[in-house]
């Protein structure tokens, strides 16, 4: 079983299949993308400095090169982080990861809400949050993925 450390607590990280469902339609779309711009996809762990927190984030993107690496990387040198809520961690993923993505300089981060049924996608991060927000849509319609994935992402089978 994974953990993560949020806001100083050791937290386990368990998937349902549901959960897993979502997160593999977004990886299947976004296989070209990968591909083309050489990046890795996956659950790699993503360290907070000075606050003790290490995140698992549901899915992120980073270059190939950064995925060879060995330890945890910073939020900054993903291209985007995926979370999918469940029900134990959904206020987690709204507020907590957003804000700290943010801070810590994700600089695309997509929150796919099962419980509300919608996405939405934060960029432009910023010491107190992100400041452009696309969203919430809700399931069913496409959420355009910016530079560099330029990509309509397809929810209709979230």
């Amino acid at each position: 079983m994974d953990t993560e450390t949020i806001e100083g607590v050791i937290t386990p990280v368990m998937y349902s299949w549901g959960h897993q469902a979502v997160i593999d339609v977004i990886r299947q779309q976004l296989v070209p993308c990968q591909e083309t711009l050489d990046l890795c996809a996956g659950r790699g762990d993503l360290v907070l400095p000075g606050t003790g927190d290490c995140y698992v984030p549901d899915l992120a993107y980073v270059p190939d090169e950064l995925a060879k690496t060995e330890g945890a990387l910073q939020p900054d040198r993903t291209l985007l982080v995926v979370e999918a809520t469940s029900a134990e961690t959904a206020d987690t993923d709204r507020v907590v990861k957003r804000r700290r993505y943010a801070q810590f300089g994700a600089p695309l981060y997509l929150l796919v809400d099962r419980e509300e049924r919608s996405c939405t996608l934060f960029s432009e991060p910023g010491e107190l949050g992100y400041t452009r927000v696309e969203g919430p849509h809700p399931f069913g319609v496409a959420v355009r993925l910016p530079d560099p994935f330029q990509l309509d992402l397809d929810t209709r089978e979230f």
